[in-house]
């Protein structure tokens, strides 16, 4: 039977759109090769004419080029770098951009139990004001006005590196460089060892900024399934030994979304994995002072070998006091340095010394430990709200702010932020955390946004309407 010309022109525009779509996103980079005739037809159950019809037709669009005897390949150049993501141009909520737009709004009378910080009631303002105060009485000129040391403050790099080794992470001073923050830290190091079209490992579902940063690098980046104690053992070898990937980013203390914790175990095979396939690991442990107990750290594991260790102090003291750190093997450090300062300077002498004087006066140590006991008397609770509404946790985690949960059946997590945003409530839906796009009936609950009531009506509403 012979398809009708309709049926046949939607086949040739699907497979168009699928390599359209990985040209995009930086999957296929100019010169690479796109699949033969044969796998595309099997792939998309497609006949091999509707194939050859489409890449004539992205042929003459001059898209690709035909090579005879060898295929066809990416022929056009990259086009300008877009950030948001090609599903996004159909389901915003499922793009992490659309997420941070939401939560970084004007306060307002917004409801935020889909962002990633504390409330500001739960900092400590009596120390920062208290430091402020000390810095503009007694600080020197160059702690206001000038620039720091191309590393970053060296009292402030030693007290790092101290609470570095409180967790068992042997590092010295000189291994450490102060950011402005963890997100720079990432972007530092992906300008550090990514080139384009460079293959980044993550978990799935993994923290959503991490899918825009390695996007900017356009990096092709692939998920794997985390579980309650590190990525799926089994799955992660196997996408190490296909794509060889350059890095891999993850968080080892309180996983986000999940709240996990990398066991003692996984963190050895994880290990051995990336020596045996010379694979660099970013290490995210910008939630571990929330621990009461240091969880096991990949950084310890390997003594800065191949692993980079990267931190701040945005989710426990202030996102305002732009302070994040890498640490790292010495020789990485000095070039790090060196494209720190080439592509913003130095840090923040002002925020370092901050930093500083919270840190030595006391005041950081107690203000942690009260957010431990308000996390941990909260969480419980919140859980039973939750389950009152059908929603359950994936993971009930030891400490931290975050609980992943599962929507009940038949929900779709998407349409559910979309909904409570006409309640002004925002939410993180599952798939702007999932590579794959299979976390549809996920959500991420930060437990410390949640003290409002009206967050219990609007999820009511919305879930079941």
């Amino acid at each position: 039977m012979v398809s009708s010309p309709v049926r046949t022109a939607s086949k040739v525009t699907q497979v168009m759109e699928v390599i359209r779509h990985r040209v995009d996103r930086r999957l296929l980079t100019p010169g690479a090769r796109i699949p033969s005739v044969r796998a595309m037809a099997g792939a998309l159950i497609v006949s091999k004419s509707t194939v050859v019809e489409a890449y004539d037709r992205l042929a003459a669009e001059g898209l690709v080029e035909g090579r005879p005897g060898s295929g066809f390949y990416v022929a056009a150049p990259l086009a300008p770098l877009r950030l948001l993501s090609a599903e996004a141009d159909t389901d915003p909520t499922a793009d992490p951009l659309w997420t941070m737009r939401q939560s970084l709004r004007p306060a307002g009378t917004a409801l935020r139990p889909g962002c990633g910080w504390l409330p500001d009631s739960w900092m400590p303002e009596d120390a920062l004001r208290r430091a402020l105060r000390s810095l503009a009485r007694d600080g020197s000129g160059a702690t206001l006005f000038e620039y720091g040391p191309p590393q970053g403050d060296e009292t402030l790099r030693t007290l790092i590196a101290r609470r570095m080794a409180e967790q068992g992470v042997d590092v010295a001073p000189e291994q450490v460089l102060l950011t402005d923050s963890g997100s720079h830290a990432i972007d530092l190091i992906c300008r550090f060892l990514l080139e384009s079209g460079d293959t980044v490992l993550v978990d799935d579902p993994c923290y959503f900024n991490f899918h825009t940063v390695l996007r900017a690098h356009r990096a092709k980046v692939i998920g794997v399934p985390y579980t309650p104690t590190g990525p799926d053992l089994t799955a992660f070898r196997t996408a190490v030994e296909a794509h060889r990937p350059r890095l891999y980013i993850t968080n080892a203390a309180l996983h986000n979304p999940t709240g996990a914790t990398l066991s003692a175990a996984a963190a050895h095979r994880v290990l051995r994995i990336a020596e045996s396939h010379d694979m660099v690991i970013v290490e995210d442990d910008i939630f571990g002072d929330f621990e009461s107990e240091p969880a096991p750290r990949l950084a310890a594991f390997d003594g800065l070998d191949r692993v980079i260790r990267i931190g701040s102090f945005s989710k426990t003291l202030s996102a305002a006091v732009r302070c994040g750190h890498i640490a790292a093997r010495n020789d990485w450090i000095a070039d790090l340095t060196d494209l720190r300062l080439a592509t913003g300077m130095a840090s923040s002498p002002l925020s370092a010394a901050l930093l500083v004087s919270v840190l030595t006066d006391g005041s950081y140590r107690r203000h942690v430990e009260r957010l431990r006991v308000q996390l941990a008397r909260r969480r419980g609770r919140v859980l039973d709200r939750l389950g009152r509404l059908g929603i359950e946790a994936w993971h009930v985690p030891t400490a931290g702010m975050f609980l992943w949960c599962r929507l009940p059946e038949g929900s779709d997590s998407a349409e559910v932020a979309r909904r409570a945003l006409a309640d002004d409530v925002v939410l993180a839906p599952g798939n702007a955390f999932s590579v794959s796009g299979n976390a549809a009936r996920f959500m991420r609950f930060n437990i410390a946004q949640m003290d409002d009531v009206r967050v219990d009506a609007t999820l009511a509403r919305v879930i079941t309407s």
